[in-house]
């Protein structure tokens, strides 16, 4: 599986593009705003073409440039989250409606494609959002109400995306499990509530049912900052330990 990353984007957010393969079709995880001449440039060099776009949430800072990037492929956000893509940056609330406007250049534009994320990618394994790439989905509400994490398995090829150590290493059949989990979990950190739609108490709900679910060797991509392991995040971050001791 091929697994690049781009940051070229307003407040550094992170692009991702998954693909089986070179010569596939890809998919393309959370577009910002100047992500799209990169993504291009690592659809050329991997002779890829667009065969979908999936959004972590609809935050502007993730979303932008979809419509540039899709074309007219489809772009897959959950459903919770789908109000936003009629405003992005207004439904930042101000001043960051404002801020954000000024740094991005170009207006928005909605893409031609809108749809939910697929009902079937969130129960069982998952399902395939583009050929050989199967995702499963996770809700995790509390940045947004639509907040989701994407898994992943496969054996990644990365430009730097995956993180290294000890703890870093596949299961047994050689396959990582990731997760791109948006501005759910960040290394050290966790995404803040807020925001217009964040809520503390779903986040911090959130924060337990990904702790207790999911292998500590899972390597989380977060939206911005390093990438990390969760088990590095159960032992040093301070959101993931508090969240087990509320009540």
């Amino acid at each position: 599986m091929l697994l690049l990353r781009t940051t070229t984007t307003v407040l550094e957010a992170h692009c991702y593009v998954v693909a089986p393969h070179d010569g596939a079709a890809a998919l393309v995880v959370d577009p910002g705003a100047g992500s799209a001449p990169e993504v291009r440039r690592l659809l050329a060099e991997h002779g890829l073409q667009v065969g979908a776009v999936a959004l972590t949430h609809a935050h502007a800072d993730h979303l932008w440039d979809a419509a540039a990037v899709a074309g007219d492929a489809p772009v897959y956000v959950a459903p919770p989250d789908l109000y936003r893509l009629d405003d992005p940056a207004g439904a930042l609330g101000e001043p960051l409606a404002t801020l954000f406007q000024d740094l991005a250049v170009d207006p928005w534009r909605r893409p031609t494609d809108v749809r939910p994320l697929p009902g079937e990618l969130f129960s069982g394994g998952g399902a395939e959002i583009v050929p050989g790439v199967t995702v499963r989905a996770v809700p995790a509400p509390g940045h947004t109400e639509g907040s989701t994490v994407l898994l992943l398995s496969g054996a990644p090829v990365t430009a730097g995306a995956i993180p290294t150590g000890p703890d870093v290493h596949p299961d047994a059949t050689g396959r990582y499990l990731v997760a791109l989990c948006g501005d759910v979990i960040f290394a050290g950190s966790v995404g803040r509530t807020d925001l217009p739609g964040g809520d503390e108490r779903e986040m911090i709900a959130t924060l337990r049912t990904l702790s207790s679910s999911l292998a500590p060797t899972t390597v989380l991509l977060p939206g911005h900052g390093p990438s990390t392991v969760l088990s590095r995040e159960l032992a040093a971050n301070p959101h993931v330990r508090a969240a087990f001791s509320a009540r």
